[in-house]
């Protein structure tokens, strides 16, 4: 996978997850502030940079799309052990 540039939260991340099942996932999930680690970075962000420089690739899926298909392929795989 190549990155594409772009910034998000595991919140944000659960958010589309739970959404896309018409959850809301802080039904399922509870934070707990005292095990945050501290930030080693203040923004991790994956550079694409080299790959369109030298491939020409831009990204085609967005990140919403991108986990509404990993938690499409999550849910067909929970189908096939019932």
């Amino acid at each position: 996978m190549i990155a594409t540039d772009t910034t998000t939260t595991v919140r944000e991340i659960c958010r589309i997850a739970f959404g896309h099942l018409s959850l809301n996932y802080e039904d399922y999930i509870k934070i707990d502030p005292t095990l945050y680690r501290p930030a080693e970075v203040d923004v991790l962000q994956g550079d694409a940079s080299k790959a369109r420089k030298q491939l020409g690739w831009l990204p085609k899926t967005s990140l919403e799309t991108l986990i509404t298909m990993m938690v499409d392929a999550d849910m067909q795989r929970i189908k096939s052990f019932t």
